[in-house]
């Protein structure tokens, strides 16, 4: 990783590796029709249209900029149903990166869990993760079996100097084990970078200290490493013993320690897809029968050949750490200037993006109000960024119909690697202020149409009152005809 210092030190910002070739232009509604586009969507920032989004800062996931290489690599796809050169290639980028032979393709991350999910979840059973993912309890419970949270303590404190808050807690982990019957754990999932808690890496010793707890059990460990790009790198930036690593001496340790690896490749790679990985044969053999079934051919997995090539690409680039670095920095960038202007956000920066604190910038608004949901709604309203809810709204329900409330509260302001400028994340971190100055207009929402399953994806919701009509003319007031 290039170390470029500034010679003006107040002058020091993240310095970017690369260059622009391709743009795509961008539309800023005035404060009166994102007013009304956000209450045409029920207050749901996915049912936003992208064609009304300033700053799509909604996920990672899928939307990253590829590299010149990556573009290039998908001219050369074959596109032959069995035995594919591309799906060859595949295998070498990650045999490269993990280490692993065995290779099973599936469409995306969610897939993957879904295949994963199938082959080990039975009614009864549970999975042990340090934080759930969405999809992933949903998959989960879906089968009949049940999701428990392991996390430390220290992850779920939203402003600490730790490093590592994504990790285990290992006293607890061998206590549940011992408490359930190692019989009745499907698997023990790491999430290499939680994405619920705001992003938070897990240490180099902490996983290894998980799997060897499963080992111990006889119980199998899954590394979902589909952040896993930004994890290495706060391996190697806060984890003393990764200092003098490579980037692949860790992907390789991790890889020969965990039974099984999945991951989306909108994420790690930054293309398309998702693979499932292992040395060892018997879990892919175990899992093989579903892809099929559920996604494609053995050389595909419902995956589309040119988004493979730029796959394989984008692995082996995963490996400089002058490409995965630029998040982790951009990011910590936006949660230092926000930090500065008071907003609560989560710290330290972890991966994915910023997070807002919504429990402290809104704490009148209960948790049956939506208190992330309601300031997502409000910050589109303010600047036409389209964040992420990830409380409540992104939690189920009870099997009983009660509420499950979320650990804390976020707004997430994702960062999609190589699309924004300085000057964009800069506009973003002035915006977000402005909102938090004028918090206390901000009110709560409640339920219009809501699904049972996945509702933040599909769900409509209405304000409580007028209060963003009260925004918006606010705005108006302070910021005269800008837009």
């Amino acid at each position: 990783m290039s170390n470029v210092r500034f010679y003006q030190r107040e002058e020091q910002v993240p310095l970017e590796m690369h260059k622009v070739r391709v743009v795509q232009k961008l539309f800023l509604l005035p404060v009166e029709e994102r007013l009304k586009k956000i209450q045409e969507a029920g207050n749901n920032t996915f049912l936003l249209q992208n064609k009304d989004i300033y700053m799509d800062m909604i996920t990672d996931s899928g939307v990253n900029g590829m590299s010149d290489r990556q573009v290039a690599a998908m001219s050369v796809a074959d596109d032959s149903y069995a035995g594919s050169e591309t799906f060859n290639r595949v295998k070498a980028a990650v045999y490269e990166v993990f280490g692993t032979e065995n290779v099973l393709p599936a469409h995306q991350g969610r897939a993957a869990e879904n295949i994963l999910a199938e082959a080990y979840v039975k009614p009864g059973m549970y999975t042990l993760m340090n934080f759930h993912f969405t999809t992933t309890k949903a998959h989960i419970t879906r089968l009949g079996g049940e999701v428990i949270e392991l996390v430390d303590k220290k992850g779920l404190i939203p402003q600490t100097d730790d490093p590592f808050k994504g990790d285990f807690d290992l006293r607890l982990l061998r206590k549940t084990i011992k408490e359930l019957g190692p019989e009745k754990v499907a698997f023990v999932r790491v999430e290499a970078g939680t994405n619920l808690i705001g992003g938070q890496p897990v240490s180099l010793e902490n996983m290894l200290a998980v799997t060897d707890i499963c080992h111990e059990f006889g119980i199998r460990s899954v590394l979902d490493a589909s952040l896993l790009q930004d994890n290495v790198y706060f391996m190697k930036t806060r984890e003393p013993r990764c200092k003098y690593m490579t980037t692949k001496e860790i992907y390789h340790i991790l890889a020969d320690r965990f039974d099984i690896i999945y991951f989306s490749a909108r994420k790690l790679g930054f293309s398309r897809g998702g693979i499932i990985t292992a040395h060892d044969k018997r879990f892919t053999d175990e899992m093989m029968e579903f892809v099929p079934l559920y996604e494609g051919f053995l050389t595909y997995g419902g995956m589309e050949v040119r988004s493979m090539e730029a796959m394989a690409v984008g692995l082996l680039e995963s490996l400089d750490m002058e490409y995965i670095s630029q998040g982790p920095e951009f990011i910590a960038y936006l949660v230092d200037e926000l930090d500065k202007y008071g907003v609560p956000v989560i710290k330290p920066a972890g991966g994915l993006g910023a997070h807002l604190n919504c429990s402290e910038i809104v704490p009148d608004i209960p948790h049956n109000q939506y208190p992330a949901a309601a300031v997502g709604a409000a910050l589109y309203i303010a600047s036409g960024i389209r964040g992420m809810e990830r409380g409540t709204v992104s939690e189920q329900r009870e099997p009983d119909g009660t509420e499950r409330y979320a650990e804390l509260e976020l707004q997430r302001l994702a960062m999609p690697r190589r699309v924004f400028t300085l000057s964009q994340v800069k506009y973003c971190a002035d915006r977000v202020k402005w909102l938090y100055d004028n918090r206390s207009l901000i009110g709560g929402l409640e339920w219009v149409e809501e699904p049972k399953v996945l509702r933040f994806f599909f769900g409509r919701m209405k304000e409580i009152g007028y209060w963003q009509e009260d925004l918006a003319k606010k705005f108006r007031e302070d910021f005269g005809d800008s837009l």
